[in-house]
């Protein structure tokens, strides 16, 4: 994968979408929803060519896209601020993190019946080292049908301090990615994966040992 020709292509995509921002409200937030899917695989691509500095600013943009297309979003729309956070985290910006956690909860993702709705509430509490309330998301997600197990694993062994369980987990999340045959914005990165590895690591517990084309060296 040539990645620096990838994040060409996902920024001319980006700016594509912000030279011609529609201004009826459904049509804006669909778009802006493409251009923070842009940014965000902008910086994935940035990521895997180790550009980090650009990576930081292709998810923080990213992450201010998605959250513009929330205002107008359709109710239930739980994919967005579940987006917001996998950016934020990526970023790695500490206060914008917690910022975009504690907004998230703020929209009453933990009452939310979905399981789009708990994985948000339950990235949120993590990332605010609510260990208990985390674990509750994260159990409910583990039985859910339509959520993948692996990942609900995962978030309910960091919120339990499981070390070897977690490892067992995201090994198991990665493999589900190299199976895949698509990925968002046709970039084959495990973001799942780095995002899980991020939270594990507020606990010292992140698997050390993962290895895959679909990560950064």
């Amino acid at each position: 994968m040539d990645w620096a020709e990838a994040i060409e292509r996902a920024t001319a995509r980006y700016e594509d979408g912000a030279t011609r921002l529609p201004d009826e409200a459904d049509a804006r937030q669909r778009q802006l929803t493409r251009m923070g899917n842009a940014a965000y695989a902008a910086g994935l691509c940035a990521l895997m060519a180790g550009r980090d500095g650009d990576a930081r600013e292709w998810l923080a943009r990213a992450a201010a896209r998605y959250r513009e297309s929330w205002e107008d979003a359709p109710p239930g729309s739980w994919g967005r601020p579940v987006a917001i956070l996998k950016s934020r985290v990526l970023a790695g910006d500490e206060r914008e993190l917690r910022e975009a956690a504690l907004w998230t909860l703020q929209q009453d993702a933990a009452a939310g019946e979905s399981p789009i709705a708990k994985y948000a509430a339950a990235l949120s509490l993590l990332v605010l080292e609510d260990w208990e309330h985390a674990r509750l998301h994260a159990d409910d997600l583990r039985t859910h049908d339509g959520f993948p197990a692996a990942v609900g694993d995962a978030l309910a062994y960091i919120a339990a301090e499981d070390v070897l369980g977690y490892i067992d987990a995201v090994e198991t999340v990665l493999e589900s990615f190299e199976a895949r045959d698509e990925y968002l914005e046709d970039v084959p990165v495990a973001d799942t994966v780095l995002v899980l590895q991020a939270l594990a690591a507020r606990r010292d517990m992140a698997a050390h040992d993962l290895s895959s084309p679909l990560l950064p060296r």
